[in-house]
């Protein structure tokens, strides 16, 4: 009966953190789309409802260290619990990107974008998509998944090569530039990073199967020891 309701608890974690992550995804999204709309108070209402992804990481760490001290978890359980406080955290971090993405449209007031919006917004589906199947395998404990999906990371590295690329092309036209310029290069900084964190729970999918911690290189099929 205890390890019936221990299961549970966890199923009930692993939801919350699915649906913390379905937060950012929107979030993320959300704040490309308000930024090429150049819509400030759809920025505003993001910026402030990061609020709920930070309230949503607290109550899934205060419900882990529950756990754990109440059931003293061992092996398996220990790790996948220790890995949700990790996950937890990444989420966070992320929902914090997306914040930045709707600062940087508050920023800008009623300035124009120096471009069109075109490799930004494609960024930020890959990395949403990345997340949500990375998600996806952690709460299945899928290790082969978790290691094919950090690979995409790469096209998302090479979208923000272009989009830096491109502005700094605008740079060195007119110097003027400069300020929209960097705003933009935030925005495709956040989604890169994005991406790369999303790196970080793939790992910590295949620790849960494993009981071995390894970083995932993108560029290639092998497992690089932390």
């Amino acid at each position: 009966m205890l390890r019936k309701t221990f299961e549970n608890d966890i199923q009930q974690l692993k939801d919350e953190l699915l649906l913390m992550g379905s937060m950012v995804e929107q979030q993320t999204m959300d704040a490309v789309e308000a930024l090429k709309k150049r819509d400030l108070e759809a920025a505003r209402r993001i910026y402030n409802t990061d609020a709920k992804i930070n309230e949503k990481r607290f109550a899934i760490e205060e419900q882990v260290m529950v756990l754990i001290a109440t059931q003293q978890p061992m092996a398996h359980d220990l790790r996948l619990l220790a890995s949700i406080l990790e996950v937890s955290a990444e989420l966070e971090r992320m929902g914090d990107y997306a914040k930045g993405i709707a600062t940087v449209n508050i920023r800008m007031g009623d300035e124009p974008l120096l471009k069109p919006l075109i490799d930004v917004p494609r960024m930020a589906k890959i990395a949403s998509s990345m997340l949500h199947r990375a998600l996806t395998a952690f709460v299945n404990e899928d290790a082969e998944a978790a290691r094919s999906i950090p690979q995409e990371d790469d096209e998302v590295d090479g979208l923000y090569n272009q989009v830096y690329r491109e502005l700094m092309t605008f740079v060195m036209s007119d110097p003027r530039t400069i300020d929209r310029a960097n705003y933009l290069l935030w925005v495709a900084h956040n989604l890169e990073r994005m991406a790369d964190r999303v790196t970080n729970i793939c790992e910590r999918t295949i620790f849960i199967v494993t009981g071995e911690i390894k970083e995932l290189d993108s560029s290639d099929d092998e497992m690089q020891a932390k």
